[in-house]
Formats: C-alpha cells, structure tokens, sequence
C-alpha cells in the first residue's frame, strides 16, 4: 500500500472536520448539563411595594447578590406578595411578611429566613442554609472560586 502526500492530507483534514466539531460539541453539552445539576437551588425573596426593610435589603445586598458565590449557587427569584403564586411553587408556604427569603432546590425548601435582619445577620443565615444543599460542599465551593 502505497500513501502519499495528498491522500494523508486529506485523512487529516477529514479527522479534523469531523472530531473536533463533535468532541466541541459532546464537551460543550457536558457542561450544559453540568450547569444545570449545579444551579437548581434559586433564593426566592417574597416582597411587596412599599416595604422598609425590602428596600434595605436591595440597598445594603441586593446590589451585590448576584455577583458572590451564594448569588451563583443560588440565583434569586423575586416573587411579589400580591401576585398570583408560580405554579412551581405549589409546594412552598408563601408567609404574608415581607421579605421573607426561601432557599429552595429542586423545588423543595431548604431553609428561609423571616425579615431582613441586617447585612452581617444576612449573610451568615443564608451561608448556614447554602451548606445544607446537596451537592458541592463549602470547601469545593471556596476552592473553586
């Protein structure tokens, strides 16, 4: 069997085109799965217009939210109190006081915290619920950012 120049050319350019379109495409659908699995936990803020302590959340966090790693892990969802309840929230008793944060994955409640009770207070309630959530520990989550 003779190979020449111009046939190996073109196996090569054939291996090309064909695999790295495909291992691009199975590596880039592993990762969309794998974002999946990670963010099914969201933060859902129950708040209602004209609410105090609502506002101070949005001032002293809710600028920052989304930017730290707990905003990453779980994405906030503001749910207005006078509205109509998602029906992906069936499961979830909604309180009539403001604001009331609600940790939930997969559409089950974790933890929640009632009121805003500053900033420091914030941040460590929710740390202590994030840990609950299955899946990364808190020691991937601080290696990984």
């Amino acid at each position: 069997m003779r190979c020449n120049r111009r046939n190996g050319k073109d196996r090569a350019s054939w291996t090309i085109r064909f695999h790295v379109p495909f291992l691009l495409a199975l590596a880039l659908s592993f990762g969309v799965f794998q974002a999946k699995a990670v963010s099914a936990a969201e933060l859902l803020m129950i708040e209602q217009a004209g609410c105090h302590w609502c506002a101070a959340w949005n001032r002293d966090v809710g600028v920052v939210y989304d930017k730290t790693a707990e905003g990453k892990r779980a994405p906030l969802r503001r749910i207005d109190l006078k509205d109509d309840i998602p029906d992906d929230l069936a499961a979830i008793r909604i309180e009539r006081f403001t604001p009331s944060f609600i940790l939930v994955d997969d559409g089950r409640e974790i933890g929640r915290i009632r009121g805003y009770p500053g900033e420091d207070f914030f941040w460590g309630l929710l740390g202590q619920m994030i840990e609950k959530l299955p899946g990364k520990t808190s020691d991937q989550e601080n290696t990984s950012s």
